[in-house]
């Protein structure tokens, strides 16, 4: 069986989302309890974030309407002032959303043609006059650690041999991942071995001036990240490298961004990697990880089932005689497996209520009634070296301010992993010490010895995090870490 052509999945919607960053630096924010819009918080957060609905787009500008988490919108009033609810009117609510050339958005109200603003606390909209007061900063709120697809070209960047490429196929590897920092109104690029995108030729070990990229964003999550002097990066001659140029071909400077998908390996109790073999076939061929040992891991966080997608384009799936086959499609019901976790090992049960396991001549089948250690997998992250945790309050980071871990920040911290046995990590901070954990179930990121922590993944990028003490990970409305939860809550799920 040949091999399909891999094919691009659109963003979520939760990946389209941005927040807005007014002149003074603030967010806007609709406020729940008093049904007002404001711009004075100065992190993103769920408040601060907005889907962008279009209905109507072209080159420079886009009728749009405002949609917070809540699923209410941001509207404009007669009298100018600014509220969210519901439209009564197929126009109210609606904006002109115009593209400028300083990467800034201005947003018009289509009923009043009065402008967006903010006097760095409240909005209104009273002005057709344009002013620097009404310029608005996109900044995707998707999570951190992300993949650039071009369009144009069919591929995703890779970082290698001290460049930036746009020539993957396939984005299993941890160099088609980077981080997307945002500081001072700028973005800065890093690689997963912690390098920088620079304005010249060569990646950067550390972020500076010369690593800072202003981000023109479309919604769709379409960007294109230029240096704000007239250049901008785009994939240039044979090779496709990544550089600043002026000239490039329509569409070329256009990528989408989207969250790093999860890649992993499965090993069998002989510690042999599932692999896929003779185009279809799959079995516990191989000591060693190769590209045919790799699978995207594809689940919907509302259902116990995943989706395992190899890398040439197909999903594993049960077929006749019980074999499971590198052959299936997205929307066929015998690629869906019902997940268990056990310590950290996976268990995977098809839709026939059998078990996968690995019998006698090394095929993957759907045999078992009950699982046993046959029908127990490990599994490790194939392009993830570190996490990025992100829940209910922020990212997972460290602050100057506190010597505990914090969950409430707007800039995360790296957790290198050092995997110990399957499904069981030690987690290491930023300088090579290890994560400690105190008696109340609080984190320092100081510790000399290694402890372990077992991740269960969730959702295809949500995972659980059972720390060394016997309970869950959790993040605390005061910004605190904690680990003393007996069962998964919403504030156990961490977006990694």
């Amino acid at each position: 069986m040949d091999e399909v052509e891999w094919i691009h999945r659109h963003p979520k919607a939760e990946d389209l989302r941005v927040g807005l960053i007014n002149w003074a630096g603030t967010y806007l924010t609709f406020e729940a309890c008093k049904n007002t819009v404001t711009a004075t918080a100065k992190s993103l957060g769920r408040r601060q974030t907005w889907e962008i609905l279009v209905s109507n787009e072209h080159e420079t500008q886009a009728v749009v309407r405002l949609k917070s988490v809540q699923g209410l919108y941001l509207l404009c009033e007669c009298d100018g002032t600014v509220c969210y609810g519901r439209p009564r009117t197929s126009h109210h609510g609606c904006f002109l959303l115009h593209f400028h050339r300083n990467s800034k958005w201005t947003l018009q109200c289509l009923i009043s043609g009065r402008y967006l603003e903010s006097n760095g606390k409240d909005v209104f909209c009273t002005s057709r006059v344009l002013s620097a007061y009404h310029m608005w900063t996109p900044r995707p709120a998707l999570h951190v650690h992300v993949i650039l697809y071009s369009p144009i070209h069919r591929c995703y960047a890779r970082a290698a041999m001290g460049r930036i490429w746009v020539d993957a196929a396939v984005p299993c590897l941890e160099e088609c991942g980077f981080l997307l920092h945002f500081r001072d109104g700028c973005y800065h690029l890093e690689t997963s071995t912690h390098h920088f995108l620079s304005h010249v030729d060569q990646l950067f070990s550390q972020p500076s001036p010369q690593t800072a990229f202003r981000m023109q964003v479309r919604p769709g999550g379409l960007v294109a990240l230029c240096d704000g002097e007239g250049g901008v990066l785009y994939p240039q001659g044979t090779h496709l490298l990544l550089g600043l140029g002026c000239n490039p071909a329509r569409g070329e400077e256009w990528f989408i961004l989207q969250h790093c998908p999860v890649w992993v390996s499965l090993r069998s109790k002989t510690r042999r990697f599932i692999s896929v073999i003779y185009d279809d076939k799959v079995c516990a061929a191989s000591e060693r990880l190769t590209p045919t040992s790799l699978f995207q891991f594809e689940c919907d966080s509302e259902s116990p089932t995943v989706q395992l997608r190899s890398a040439n384009g197909y999903y594993l799936a049960q077929r006749r005689h019980r074999a499971v086959m590198a052959d299936g499609h997205p929307l066929e019901s015998d690629t869906f497996f019902r997940m268990h976790w056990n310590c950290g090992r996976i268990i995977l049960q098809s839709c026939s209520g059998r078990f996968l396991g690995i019998a006698a001549n090394g095929l993957l089948m759907a045999n078992a009634t009950l699982p046993g250690p046959n029908e127990e997998f490990g599994i490790l992250f194939a392009n993830r070296p570190f996490l990025v945790l992100r829940g209910r309050y922020g990212y997972v980071g460290s602050s100057s301010g506190h010597d505990l871990i914090r969950c409430n920040q707007d800039q995360p911290d790296r957790i290198h992993l050092l995997p110990c046995r399957q499904g069981i990590y030690h987690f290491q901070a930023h300088g090579g010490s290890f994560w400690s954990i105190t008696s109340f179930g609080t984190f320092r990121p100081w510790g000399k010895f290694a402890l372990n922590f077992c991740i269960e993944l969730q959702g295809s990028n949500l995972l659980t995090v059972l720390a060394p003490n016997g309970f869950y990970m959790r993040a605390d409305q005061s910004g605190t870490l904690l680990a003393d939860s007996e069962n998964i809550t919403k504030e156990c799920i961490w977006e990694f």
